[in-house]
């Protein structure tokens, strides 16, 4: 059971970096290079659709991996699943008090009613996320590496 927890945890916690690295290096940058107001219109939307889904996905992997390391405290590589929890433990601290007030502001703007300085606050989340997505990929590394 506890080998089954193990892959569990490495392949929804691997899948959320895939899909937040794809935000931060693809999804983002293809918005920005959309011509007229439709990069804010697209981010904006991806702001409500990933917004719904990412706090079940982060609070999920962090639950995973919690009960991984106590479930496996006394195996090979328990110190390396205790150092990837906190990892997620810190993505959802950023998370909570950078990236979610500054989304849940972007998923409600149109160009109507965007505020003047809406391009700053979009690159202020960007480079948090580039460092959410830092830490998300080193726990995910060290859960690898806690399997072999």
């Amino acid at each position: 059971m506890l080998d089954a927890l193990k892959v569990v945890t490495t392949v929804v916690v691997g899948v959320m970096v895939g899909v937040e690295f794809s935000v931060a290096f693809v999804i983002n940058r293809i918005l920005d290079a959309l011509p007229d107001d439709s990069g804010q219109l697209g981010r904006a939307h991806g702001g409500r659709m990933l917004g719904a889904v990412m706090p079940f996905w982060y609070i999920g992997s962090l639950a995973l991996a919690a009960v991984w390391a106590v479930a496996g405290w006394h195996q090979h590589g328990a110190g390396l699943v205790v150092i990837a929890a906190a990892l997620l433990i810190l993505s959802v601290i950023m998370s909570i008090l950078l990236l979610v007030p500054i989304n849940n502001r972007g998923k409600t703007w149109t160009p109507e009613n965007r505020p003047e300085d809406w391009k700053e606050q979009m690159n202020r989340w960007d480079r948090y996320h580039y460092a959410r997505v830092a830490v998300i990929i080193a726990a995910f590394a060290l859960l690898a590496a806690a399997l072999a």
